[in-house]
């Protein structure tokens, strides 16, 4: 066991919960329905990688092993207990830097319901008193307004650009890159972001 992992979380009718193999059905589902939401910001392998497509199952396996190993926490969100989406941290670096980075996806047919940001408060919480992470990023392309919206409520720092950074529907983007560390939210990410959703109805 990995500190801080396996984890399950919950905030009302949202969790998250480890990935598993037997999740297929369901993420294939929903990943199918969601082609054209999710390609303008889907990893992919630049020109001369020969990497053949990673099945559901592979993708689990590295995840759980890269889980292990301490480097990565990948969840399913879910709501009322059905998988609508993904949160994963990566990149999680010990010793004298302490950070990882978030990346997430949801299904377009629950998106703007705030379970988004509910899920990456969540996890951003448990990279900082679980892990004991001092810091967390996420990267986002300009054009994705949903995402930018995200770290936006939930009070991500903006840092600048990184020019041609990573390899996205069939080319390299620029992308924005927002932080924060366990010292700008004291009160919990979570708890912040209860507070504004509640003075925002």
């Amino acid at each position: 066991m990995t500190r801080g992992w396996p984890a399950t979380l919950r905030e009302g009718r949202i969790g998250l919960r480890p990935i598993r193999l037997r999740d297929a059905a369901a993420w294939r589902a929903v990943r199918k329905v969601n082609v054209e939401w999710l390609r303008p910001w889907e990893a992919t392998l630049p020109l001369g990688e020969h990497d053949a497509p990673m099945s559901f199952a592979g993708m689990v396996r590295r995840l759980r092993a890269e889980a292990r190993e301490g480097r990565s926490l990948p969840w399913i969100i879910t709501l009322d207990g059905s998988l609508v989406g993904q949160v994963t941290v990566g990149g999680i670096a010990r010793g004298s830097l302490l950070s990882g980075y978030i990346g997430y996806w949801i299904d377009s047919r629950v998106a703007g319901q705030g379970i988004t940001p509910t899920a990456v408060a969540m996890a951003t919480d448990h990279c900082f008193n679980a892990l004991g992470l001092h810091r967390v990023e996420i990267n986002i392309r300009p054009e994705n307004t949903a995402s930018l919206r995200v770290v936006d409520k939930l009070g991500f720092r903006p840092e600048g650009q990184r020019e041609r950074y990573l390899h996205i529907d069939g080319d390299w983007r620029d992308h924005l890159t927002f932080a924060l560390r366990r010292e700008d939210v004291p009160e919990g990410v979570l708890t912040r972001w209860r507070t504004t959703r509640s003075l925002a109805r």
